[in-house]
């Protein structure tokens, strides 16, 4: 029962760390709500090392996926009609938003991340890690994080079983 207590605050830390780490990612991004992706830079810079480990494993550089989402909101921009040089400079912002004061709020996709993440982990034993978001985003289908993986020429399916084995080598330590 204690181990489970401190388990259960071990957790809280971590998501504390996770939307934390979003919402500056969202902020630098000119988003006052992080979204899926927002949650994925978070996660790999989680102190467990696990998410990194995960991208690793598929020979996928970390430090591409910034560069790779923000790509994903130019063609955005440029598929409803802003020409590259405009959809490049509305992107290009100097400095970060400032946080919101009020309470905490994800955009949809960053919400419905959190609350299958917490409905998963339910009945799970272990910590929480940053695998198991990189597993739940190498699962999703739609959207700019999946499209984000696949341009930089990530399998999903070989992340999110490299994310699974990062869990269970951790919890198995």
């Amino acid at each position: 029962m204690f181990q489970r207590i401190r388990q259960r605050l071990g957790d809280m830390k971590t998501i504390q760390h996770l939307c934390q780490g979003a919402e500056q990612y969202a902020l630098a991004d000119q988003q006052r709500e992080p979204a899926v992706e927002h949650f994925l830079l978070s996660a790999l810079d989680l102190d467990d090392g696990t998410a990194r480990r995960a991208f690793e494993q598929v020979h996928a550089d970390p430090a591409q996926l910034p560069q790779a989402i923000a790509q994903q909101y130019r063609d955005a921009l440029r598929f409803a009609g802003l020409t590259a040089d405009a959809a490049a400079s509305a992107l290009d912002a100097s400095e970060p938003l400032e946080p919101s004061r009020g309470l905490y709020e994800a955009a949809p996709s960053g919400a419905d991340l959190m609350q299958t993440l917490a409905r998963q982990r339910s009945g799970e034993r272990g910590p929480l890690l940053g695998a198991h978001v990189v597993a739940l985003v190498a699962a999703m289908r739609q959207g700019v994080a999946p499209r984000s993986l696949a341009a930089l020429g990530v399998d999903a399916a070989a992340l999110r079983a490299a994310a699974q084995a990062e869990i269970g080598a951790y919890q198995n330590r």
